[in-house]
């Protein structure tokens, strides 16, 4: 082979002598032949794939930068050069002999590789970047190859005169011209058309260089340093990083996966009904199955019971398909970084290969200069290549991690949209969150690290091999203690395992409590049922927090067996390598080589644990994304839509329940409902009205038969579903805007008058849940939405029962009735008011769920059949109900509040318990929409825009919830000592100080180990001492365990205290949360503090302490490694100066980057949680309008403003490990130098230590930074949880001042002058009211909207704060006393019935005050007694979240019961009757006027006729008493409360007696 080359090109091709000498250098022929096919070579292969833009293009050419003309010129000028070459070479062989082959074939392919240089610039103007990469690394390759040429020519220019000048200066040109393009193409080449991409993310088209160093993302660090960064200021996504793209993708896998996933359930479902019914078991049947079910149980120990009445008590679910789904998804991203970490872990080995080359170059007095430095410059290569491979394959890895995240919330929330309503049961909203935010959380950290499952063991072996090579077969000595150490992980690992899948069940349970007591803020309030739940969540927190306590006890452990591992392993191996023969000395060499050969171990054996575990934890999380992402869809497929004439809705036989084993909740139901015509469906409480419109919406389990459906639909749900937007966004509901239309809606369902109220029209913004509106203007905004939706077909479920009588009236003429806007559509209309039913065109009564009789309503009145009964029952009350309508009584859940006024006079109503800050008061406001809660439709973006150029008059009261709050800048320090302070000051002051020690002993083992080499040279060719021998091992025994027995002291320490401070923080968090004023929850959504409980706690809990420790171990490391390496070479420290300073700028540009970023991250995280909670909760309105889409894109749109600062955040992460690792390698650089010149002085060991040392060190400082930025980032929750726990109490719940026992004993009530408002900036609501209640009179309380009537029993339970004026109850000043004395004392039945997951029991009596005697004393009174005692349980039923399993109308009940158990002397009556049909209102009011005779009771009245009988009625107007007298003396004097009933039809007091 050689001699071939020495022929072709004329010379010597190879000869070691060239290397054996101090003036060292390459043969002429190797520079010309492989310096010079090597980097053509490269680019010759892989341009092919450079020019394929060109071929298979459709796109565009971008158009021609000055960037670009550059670049063509100087490879243009470049090919002149090469063509010169090879004329030179012509004419040389022209004049004499021929000159070798190679002048001809190198200028020949240099011509050929200019032009593909050519085409490739050309190439890329297809393409968005029109950087190449490829040429890049040519550039790099060329340049690289060409510095030895350079070099050799220079050296003998200066020896002798150049012999041949033309080639010389030739030379140079080209070599300039490359190191000018390699300078050109590191710039980024934006084309004009491309201006706006790279205005929203310049990534796109940066240049390569840019792209490895990150340096497109400089100027937002710059500006994170500045100012606040802010989301606007944050970098587009990549359309492949979009969630909808991510999404796409893992849908068409998923799709597959699971089909395939649940044929397999099919058949282990047969296989096991198989063995349950194979006749060899015999009797023994019942016994093996429930051993069966024993096995399963303890197989799978985390799943979820299903509801109690589930028969099997393992519910099996389709597995085992997500891992392979993702796997197919993300198989590119996991190809590449394959790819890199390959690379990257092959350079891992270089490093130590070197420095044992330059301990050799060091010890040996007769080796060449040259040769230091070689060593040097290539410890420095290859540290800056491995850096840039970790992090472009970090980048990889974390956008994996993301991007799965993504696509996982996407198919939960996607999941929740399409969900059956059995399965929705399993899993409450709070679980359903909880997969969103932790267990997708999980998979994202599990898929950072994933690749750290082959590469861990793949290191553990090349290491090992290596080791080999040093100390031969003593290394199995080591080898045999980390297989030790193996088993000891897996039994950590285990037990962490199952403290993980308890703490997760906790977790749940804790969290489901809070979000009920949150939901339920204003009832435990009102009843003083805090403790109780203070004390249900401080129990299942302290169970959680001992798993917690064990779980870092177990963590400290494994920390410790992980500290000893290393110094183990290399103590073993030296000791045995010394002992096993007295010819083996230790030198410099073989220990430094296998101390860095061990320092590389160190990380894999660390990792590979750690990645244990999070596979574990996702494990956990898979089940539990499997078991709901394989759980059953809606099945609507007893929904059919076909033609057929003259019907709208047909059911034929139609049998549904709400579970596919439960019981039928409708029964043969066979209906034709005619197009057009007005249908009304009426029946008892319990009778199946609104299963019977679930059903039509395909929201139940179809049994037998089924229902056509022709035509669109729009649904009036029974309990109005409000989203977080504006008013008009709420009604178009992502239609389009037409401003005729819209304002005919309006008029029509009666929110003209309210939109004057509310503070900006229908630009105001609608709190969570609807919070600022009144149950009946809830009402009517759901009714708008559906008549502006402009259906075939409304499904009305109970509309009219939120309202009172003559807004009710008014609806039903201009909406509902034969002459309303809806005159030509069909609709369906559930109800419990009669006065409407002489006007629709079919009546339908239902019984139990089945179809009793349906006719018009003379005919069913003919029939006299069920119908009739039920009209001649209530038709004595209602004579004239035909022309005035004065019931509006239904079966909503729904709040009633406050009702606009609608022609002329209004009915006094009420307002709801739900919301302190009723609409009426003008709230402080802006015109901007929240920024996230945006609804997509267009239309409203463009009235934003409108909004936006006009400039925004700021109206009090529009917005009602405040952006939530970003704290900027710094971290305070005060966090970081009240977090201390949390832990204990000694706990801190002596973990801190075992930190030092470990390190101290750390030091002492390395330097013990640089005093053993250097006896080797010092007992050169004599015998080893024995007694020497044996001393160095057992010092460096000692030293060792004793680093690893200071680490356990602190790791066990540091975990106490971090427990102790978990527990502090969360129940000053909790107290304090349920201390705060009503008007706190108001204006704060939920959402936000649940975000408190869950993500902040979770990080004190389990991030914060890890942070910690991490942080105090890599700051000691790296300060013990810069001694270590100053002792050697003290110039060391003139080095240090600068880069200790450009690293400390980095750092702080880069922090407070970080912080905001995972700030924003935190922030934009809410909306997505929020969103979804909001979806849940109107799943059947969203279905019934096809709407899913739209919620699907809000929803993703959402996402992506997440993603992006979670990706900003990842790339600003290696954007400074870039920068810090390319200190670390000039550390390393400069050790390694400083060792080189002061050879001679320095022995081979302490050189091997300062090397090693510096190895080491790049991956500590980077981790000390990610450990410091990290720890500022999570400190952030200990601030947002401090932020929660110092908000103003409300008054103390127990004063000094008891009031006397037994009090209120007569129940006398005196307002004296009272004033109130709701917050200090507000103006009055109540405005001096004064006036005395009698003891046991009975007084209603009447006024229009906003008259101030929920005010009076919010001031009466102290809910709101007297402004002036005292309120005097029994002679106490209910201002002197606590405020649970006073609630405790007073009974109230509140408006909207709301009850806890628990017993039936515990929601009567949360305290366990009462005997059961009593409790079913009050079910009895309350007309529950017989239903309760249907149940298997009794009284220990379990109530399911919000009482979804109680009809609402039994919710109300279960209040009334509540009451007589409680049965204080003053009862207020929240006008509860509503919510329940005639017959049980009349139970009701007749139980108030027997059992609670002898008390005080206000009636806060929404229909007038409920309070005529009363003994005196209170008439409110705008915040002060008008009237107030007996109802008789009213009606008489002509005055506002005559007219009110004028206008509800009430003549005289009898009419209107029930």
């Amino acid at each position: 082979m050689s001699a071939a080359l020495e022929e072709f090109c004329g010379s010597v091709f190879w000869n070691d002598s060239f290397l054996d000498r101090p003036d060292a250098d390459l043969p002429v022929c190797f520079q010309q032949t492989v310096l010079v096919w090597v980097p053509l070579g490269f680019l010759w292969i892989l341009a092919p794939w450079q020019l394929l833009p060109i071929c298979k293009s459709r796109a565009k050419k971008s158009s021609v930068t000055k960037l670009y003309i550059i670049k063509q010129v100087l490879a243009t000028l470049l090919m002149l050069t090469a063509v010169a070459e090879l004329v030179l070479a012509f004419v040389e062989g022209t004049e004499q002999e021929l000159p070798p082959a190679v002048k001809y074939t190198n200028p020949s392919l240099y011509i050929i590789t200019w032009l593909l240089v050519l085409l490739i610039h050309e190439a890329r103007r297809f393409c968005l970047r029109r950087d190449s990469g490829i040429l890049f690394c040519f550039w790099t390759l060329s340049l690289l190859c060409g510095v030895l040429p350079f070099q050799s020519l220079v050296r003998r220019a200066l020896q002798a005169p150049i012999s041949d000048v033309p080639r010389f200066v030739l030379f140079f040109i080209s070599y300039g011209l490359q190191l000018l393009l390699f300078l050109v193409s590191s710039f980024s080449d934006v084309a004009p058309e491309t201006k706006e991409i790279t205005k929203k993310n310049p990534e796109v088209t940066a240049s390569f260089l840019s792209s490895i160093t990150f340096a497109w993302y400089s100027s937002t660090v710059f500006k994170g340093y500045r100012k606040p960064l802010e989301i606007e200021d944050i970098w587009e996504l990549k359309g492949e990083n979009k969630t909808q793209a991510i999404y796409a993708a893992l849908e068409k896998n998923m799709k597959t996966a699971v089909s395939k996933a649940q044929v397999e359930l099919e058949k282990r479902k047969r296989k096991k009904r198989h063995r349950e019914r194979d006749p060899d078991h015999g009797n023994n049947m019942s016994k093996a199955q429930s051993q069966d079910i024993l096995v399963l149980e303890e197989k799978q120990p985390k799943k979820k019971k299903k509801d109690k009445g589930d028969s099997s008590p393992c519910k099996d679910y389709p597995r085992g398909w997500l891992i392979k789904t993702l796997f197919k998804t993300f198989w590119k991203n996991l190809l590449i970084s394959v790819a890199i970490k390959l690379v990257h872990d092959a350079l891992v080995f270089v490093s130590p290969q070197l420095l044992k080359l330059l301990i050799a170059f060091v010890s040996d007095e007769e080796s060449f200069a040259w040769q230091g430095y070689a060593y040097t410059i290539l410890l420095f290569l290859t540290a800056l290549i491995q850096s840039i491979c970790l992090q472009q394959y970090f980048t990889l890895c974390f956008l994996l991690g993301t991007n799965v995240r993504a696509s996982l919330i996407a198919a939960i929330y996607k999941k929740a949209l399409t969900m059956s309503s059995a399965t929705r049961k399993e899993s409450t909203v709070g679980e359903t969150v909880n997969l969103m935010s932790a267990d997708a959380q999980r998979f994202m950290d599990a898929a950072n690290f994933v690749h750290q499952l082959w590469s861990s063991p793949l290191q553990i072996i090349l290491s090992i091999f290596f080791l080999w090579g040093e100390l031969g077969p003593s290394v199995l000595a080591g080898i045999a203690v980390m297989v030790l150490l193996i088993p000891i992980n897996g039994f950590l690992v285990a037990k962490a395992k199952n403290i993980q899948v308890r703490s997760m069940k906790n977790k749940d349970e804790r969290m489901k409590i809070m979000s009920e007591i949150l939901n339920g803020i204003k009832i435990l309030k009102l009843f003083a049922w805090e403790p109780s739940f203070e004390n249900r969540v401080n129990e299942i927190r302290t169970r959680e927090l001992k798993d917690l306590a064990n779980f870092s006890y177990l963590q400290a452990v494994s920390v410790f067996v992980f500290t000893c591992a290393p110094f183990l392993v290399s103590l073993a191996s030296f000791a045995v390598y010394v002992l096993v023969d007295e010819n083996n000395i230790l030198d410099a060499q073989k220990a430094f080589t296998a101390i860095s050969l061990f320092n590389v171990l160190r990380f894999p054996m660390a990792m590979l644990p750690m990645v244990l575990s999070s596979v574990v934890q996702t494990k956990v999380s898979t089940v539990r994304l499997e078991r709901y992402l394989g759980g059953e869809d809606l099945d609507t497929s007893a929904i059919h839509h076909n033609p057929i004439a003259g019907s709208a809705v047909r059911f034929s036989e139609a049998t549904f329940a709400w579970e596919q084993d439960g019981n039928a909740a409708i029964r043969n139901v066979t209906l034709d409902i005619v197009p057009g015509s007005l249908v009304a469906v009426v029946g008892a409480v319990g009778s199946g009205k609104s299963s019977l419109v679930s059903a039509m919406l395909g929201e139940m389990e179809n049994i037998k038969g089924h229902i056509n459906i022709q035509g669109s639909l729009a649904y009036v749900p029974q309990q109005a579903w409000i989203q977080n937007a504006t008013l008009k966004d709420n009604i178009l509901f992502g239609s389009e805007l037409d401003e005729a239309r819209y304002q005919q809606v309006i008029k029509a369902c009666a929110l003209l008058p309210d939109l004057e109220l509310l503070p900006a029209g229908d630009q105001t913004e609608i709190g969570e849940k609807g919070i600022n509106l009144s149950g009946g203007q809830k009402q009517r905004v759901s009714l708008a939405r559906a008549v502006y939706s402009n259906a075939d077909i409304y499904v009305l479920d109970d509309p009219l029962s939120a309202v009172d009588a003559h807004v009710g009236k008014y609806l039903f003429e201009h909406v509902l009735g034969p002459k309303g806007l809806l005159q030509k559509k069909t609709r369906i209309l559930v109800t419990h008011s009669i006065s409407f039913l002489p006007q629709v065109d079919n009546i339908v009564v239902l019984v139990a769920g089945a179809v009793s009789e349906h006719g018009s309503y003379s005919t069913l009145l003919a029939n006299r059949g069920a119908f009739a009964q039920f009209l001649n029952l209530y038709g004595s009350q209602e004579e004239d109900a035909s022309e005035k309508n004065t019931t509006g009584t239904g079966n909503t859940r729904g709040l009633r509040k406050l009702e606009g006024p609608c022609e002329g006079m209004e009915v006094q109503e009420r307002e709801s318990p739900e919301d302190v800050v009723t609409m009426t008061l003008k709230r402080e406001a802006s015109i901007r929409q929240r920024e996230f809660s945006r609804s997509l439709s267009k239309n409203s973006t463009n009235s934003w825009k409108k909004a936006q150029e006009e400039p925004p008059k700021k109206v009090k009261g529009q917005q009602l919830i405040e952006k939530e709050a970003v704290e900027t800048g710094k971290v305070k320090f005060s966090m970081y000592l009240r977090y201390l302070r949390g832990v204990g000051l000694w706990y801190s002051f002596w973990v801190a100080m075992g930190y030092v020690g470990q390190n101290a002993a750390y030091v002492g083992t390395n330097l013990w180990l640089s005093a053993w080499t250097d006896d080797a040279q010092r007992y050169l060719n004599q015998t080893y001492p024995v007694q020497q021998r044996d001393l160095r091992i057992g010092v460096f025994g000692v030293l060792g365990l004793s680093q690893a027995v200071l680490l356990l002291f602190a790791t066990m320490l540091s975990a106490r205290g971090a427990m102790r401070a978990s527990q502090v923080m969360h129940q000053q968090l909790l107290s304090n949360i349920l201390r705060v004023p009503m008007s706190f929850f108001d204006t704060t959504p939920t959402g936000r503090i649940v975000n408190r409980f869950a993500k902040d706690i979770f990080t004190i809990d389990e991030t914060i302490p890890m942070s910690f420790r991490t942080w105090l171990s890599c700051f000691m490391g790296i300060i013990s490694t810069l001694l270590v390496i100053s002792l050697a070479t003290p110039f060391f420290v003139i080095v240090m100066i600068p880069l200790g300073i450009f690293y400390y700028f980095v750092l702080r540009f880069y922090i407070s980057t970080s912080r905001q970023l995972r700030r924003l991250d935190s922030v934009t995280r809410s909306p997505i949680y929020s969103h979804f909670g909001e979806t849940v909760s109107g799943l059947s309105v969203i279905r019934a309008y096809g709407h899913q889409e739209r919620f699907l894109q809000q929803n993703e749109s959402t996402m992506d403003i997440n993603q992006k600062s979670v990706y900003s955040w990842i790339i600003s992460n290696r954007w400074l490990a870039i920068r810090l690792e390319f200190v670390g390698s000039l550390v390393v650089f400069f050790s390694a130098l400083l060792a080189v010149i002061s050879k001679g002085t320095l022995d081979g060991g302490i050189v091997g230590l300062s090397v090693s040392s510096a190895l080491n060190v790049t991956q500590t400082l980077n981790w000390l930074v990610r450990t410091s930025s990290e720890l500022e980032t999570n400190i952030v929750a200990v601030e947002r949880v401090h932020e929660y726990s110092k908000v103003k109490n409300e008054a103390p719940w127990v004063t000094e001042k008891r009031p006397p026992h037994g009090w209120p004993s007569k129940g006398e009530i005196q307002f004296i002058d009272y004033k109130v408002r709701y917050r200090p900036e507000l103006e009055l609501v109540l405005q001096g009211i004064t006036c005395n209640i009698r003891s046991t009179e009975k007084v209603g309380v009447v006024g229009r909207t906003g008259a101030g009537k929920s005010s009076l029993t919010n001031c009466l339970f102290r809910v709101l704060e007297a402004a002036e004026g005292t309120i005097i109850i029994d002679d106490v000043d209910i201002a002197t006393i606590g405020l649970h004395d006073l609630r405790q004392n007073l009974t109230i039945i509140p408006q909207d019935p709301v009850l806890f997951t628990g017993t039936l029991r515990m929601n009567l009596d949360p305290f366990d005050r009462y005997t059961d005697e009593e409790v079913w004393k009050a079910l009895e009174l309350a007309h529950l007694k017989t239903y309760v005692q249907d149940f298997p349980e009794r009284l220990l039923h379990i109530v399911s979240e919000g009482g979804e399993n109680l009809s609402v109308g039994q919710r109300q009940l279960v209040c009334l019961a509540r009451a007589l158990l409680h049965k204080a002397k003053i009862l207020i009556l929240d006008e509860a009757t509503a919510a329940v049909d005639l017959e049980t209102d009349r139970l009701i009011q007749t139980t108030i006027r027997s059992e609670f005779a002898d008390c005080t009771v206000l009636t806060i009245a929404h229909r007038l006729h409920t309070i005529m009988d009363s003994n005196r009625v209170m008439v409110l107007q705008a915040g002060r008493l008008v009237e107030y007298d007996s109802p008789e003396e009213l009606l008489k004097k002509q005055g506002t409360f005559s007219l009110m009933a004028k206008d509800a039809g009430i003549t005289n007091t009898e009419t209107s007696m029930l």
